[in-house]
């Protein structure tokens, strides 16, 4: 593969141009059991570490490979498996609260599916009842499910904001993202302060009163 053929591939990403809002995933994805998966990834990164050089007799990083592939198999890309969505556990609106419920700070960590480093961020999600509400910590799991995949922040804040919909049905909600993408930080330009801002709002949300309220709540400047 030559020069131009290499830079040509690693830019494809840079725009941050997603095929949909779907994460891509081939038919056949779930079609391999979680520990075939395991062992075959913890395989393919002894080759990588092995490739760059690294002593794999070493008694810190003879058990590497293993320790990644279990980790991105059952923890950084559990979210990939649709057997891992959260429950939904609804109530019943009694108190017949009609005004906005909104959790912010819900902090996640995600991989960038550009280069597979972090995006380290916070979640601010708010929607209006239909009459029915959500467990709190439900929200975070939600939240959490979707960036445990490789992502693009514009991708998961909708994701996030569909599955509130649908969950909750009622199109009034709205998500923020506020993430720091290890991309940028520790290559390229390397700009450890930038930070990305996404949003989606639905319902009234396209109010401007109402999204104005919701970002008051998040300290944000809503002109």
């Amino acid at each position: 593969m030559d020069n131009k053929h290499l830079k040509d591939l690693e830019t494809l990403g840079d725009d941050h141009l997603g095929s949909s809002a779907e994460t891509p995933l081939r038919a056949d994805a779930f079609a391999m059991d979680d520990a075939l998966k395991i062992e075959l990834i913890a395989k393919h990164f002894r080759e990588i570490m092995h490739i760059l050089g690294l002593d794999l007799e070493d008694e810190s990083l003879k058990g590497t490979p293993l320790r990644v592939a279990k980790m991105y198999v059952m923890e950084q890309f559990k979210g990939l498996d649709p057997r891992n969505v959260p429950a939904a556990t609804l109530f019943t609106n009694n108190f017949k609260y009609q005004e906005m419920l909104v959790e912010r700070d819900i902090n996640f960590h995600s991989t960038c599916e550009h280069h597979f480093v972090p995006i380290i961020g916070k979640a601010h999600l708010a929607y209006i009842s239909s009459g029915k509400v959500i467990g709190l910590s439900k929200l975070n799991r939600i939240v959490d499910y979707y960036a445990k995949r490789p992502q693009v922040q514009e991708r998961m804040t909708v994701q996030i904001a569909q599955h509130l919909k649908d969950v909750l049905e009622t199109d009034d909600v709205a998500v923020v993202l506020d993430a720091s993408h290890l991309c940028v930080a520790s290559r390229g330009i390397k700009d450890v302060t930038a930070s990305t801002v996404t949003s989606s709002y639905h319902g009234k949300f396209h109010d401007q009163a109402v999204r104005s309220e919701f970002l008051k709540y998040l300290g944000l400047n809503a002109d």
